[in-house]
């Protein structure tokens, strides 16, 4: 097995337990036992188990960076991309906090390290947003003075919205397809009128 493949192994392993025993209640030793590779192989890669729950934590942003990637490339309108660009990162924030179980009470204790952690996807996000605000300002289709700061407004929102999306708090009662406009307009509301032609 490749080294990658091993060390993402041991990662998906550490995922796995800590989702359902919570990182207090994960050792090293379970890491490498569950892991079939010993904790020789284990030290290789991670120092300790903040080591390994540093790289679940990229791991798990890596998997959306992707998603939102695989968004950004469709043939779509820079309308209907950011539209989805919106909801890919808010859905795929929840599934992934809903699929670590005891993790996800980790992720909001630890806020401060998942912050250090998604420095750099909030980085490569905001430089998504820009990408698709300049093509469609080059289509005639945004009229945006400052694409840099409409891109960091966008980001910023989509982040406030994580917590109350996760929890069900956003269009309490509507389909995720009935609050879909709704969504929209509010970060659309919070950049502005001129966003739209």
């Amino acid at each position: 097995m490749s080294i990658l493949k091993t060390r993402q192994k041991l990662v998906d392993i550490a995922r796995q337990l800590f989702a359902k025993k919570g990182i207090e209640g994960t050792t090293m030793n379970d890491i490498a036992v569950a892991s079939g590779k010993g904790r020789r192989t284990l030290y290789t890669y991670f120092k300790s188990k903040e080591d390994v729950y540093y790289a679940v934590i990229e791991s798990e942003l890596e998997r959306l960076s992707d998603k939102l990637d695989e968004v950004a490339a469709r043939k779509t309108s820079p309308q209907d991309k950011i539209i989805e660009l919106i909801y890919t990162h808010l859905s795929m924030i929840k599934e992934t906090v809903v699929r670590n179980g005891n993790l996800r009470a980790e992720f909001f204790r630890n806020i401060w390290m998942v912050e250090k952690v998604r420095k750099k996807f909030d980085e490569d996000e905001i430089e998504l947003f820009r990408k698709v605000y300049a093509d469609g300002k080059a289509e005639g289709e945004f009229d945006i003075d400052n694409i840099d700061l409409v891109a960091d407004i966008t980001h910023y929102c989509i982040k406030g919205l994580e917590v109350p999306y996760i929890y069900g708090r956003l269009g309490h009662g509507m389909t995720e397809e009935m609050s879909r406009p709704l969504v929209a307009k509010v970060v659309y509301g919070a950049l502005g009128k001129r966003l739209i032609k």
